[in-house]
């Protein structure tokens, strides 16, 4: 196996979503702020932006699962398992040793449309979402859910490392500058909140489909569909995809099914 290593970063610790949050965290039992998901989910592939390069922005699928938290500042290590033909696996492990992470990939061997745009109604400026609740995401599912927009660009683009040079050259801002995978996955979540409002809420698992990197300066539009929510253990779940379009061509460039735990049990 390959390795790689490098230092966590809490890239939301003033979300609305306070489980990023040392107080409310550790109200929940967490020893301080999660680091988000959606930066876990982009250091799981790192190593395959290095190892395949923009053919993975192009045709790369990832199935990311988190099963512990990260922390801020915690020194991680990655490993990949090749098994050729574009599988390749990869393992977070913590500073303890222990695996909290894994990502299953592969490389499809030529570009698929992405799904259709659907037109979806945006959010008003002055949108607000209701609580999530099972009977919010019955009515979501069966009305539709607003879209929203999202730029990837600026003076301060959401990067996953501390230290820009440090990413693959594809994604230095200063260099190609292609959107990575927080930011991308940070859509999902985005938009998931958007439509409800969840505080704290935890995310499990995304599995992505890429099909156009996305450059500097460029606008996506998100639309999202429930689809499915329950029960289990005292915890709330939802699971929604989400399908990532630039606004001028309208061409999809990444689908998100997005598994988390919208309402954890309560401690009492």
């Amino acid at each position: 196996m390959n390795n790689w290593q490098a230092k966590a970063l809490n890239t939301a610790p003033d979300s609305e979503n306070q489980i990023h949050s040392d107080e409310l965290a550790k109200k929940y039992g967490f020893k301080g702020g999660l680091v988000p998901g959606v930066t876990i989910s982009a250091y799981l592939i790192h190593p395959i932006i290095e190892s395949l390069g923009r053919s993975w922005l192009e045709r790369g699928y990832a199935n990311c699962k988190i099963t512990s938290p990260l922390y801020d500042g915690e020194t991680f290590e990655v490993l990949s398992e090749d098994f050729g033909e574009g599988q390749i696996n990869t393992f977070l492990k913590n500073q303890e040793g222990k695996i909290i992470a894994n990502a299953e990939t592969k490389l499809l061997q030529d570009s698929i449309p992405g799904p259709d745009y659907r037109g979806d109604s945006f959010a008003e400026e002055n949108h607000l979402a209701p609580v999530a609740s099972l009977e919010i995401w019955e009515k979501l599912k069966k009305e539709g859910c607003k879209a929203f927009k999202f730029y990837w660009g600026g003076d301060k683009p959401l990067l996953y490392l501390s230290d820009e040079k440090k990413l693959p050259k594809l994604l230095q801002p200063k260099d190609i500058g292609y959107a990575n995978l927080c930011f991308l996955l940070g859509c999902s979540n985005w938009t998931l909140a958007g439509n409800a409002f969840m505080n704290p809420w935890v995310h499990l698992q995304t599995k992505s489909q890429n099909y156009r990197p996305v450059q500097m300066d460029t606008t996506l539009i998100t639309e999202m569909s429930v689809k499915d929510f329950y029960e289990r253990k005292g915890h709330e779940f939802i699971e929604v995809d989400v399908n990532l379009f630039e606004d001028k061509s309208l061409q999809c460039c990444m689908s998100i099914n997005l598994l988390a735990i919208f309402k954890l049990r309560s401690k009492n």
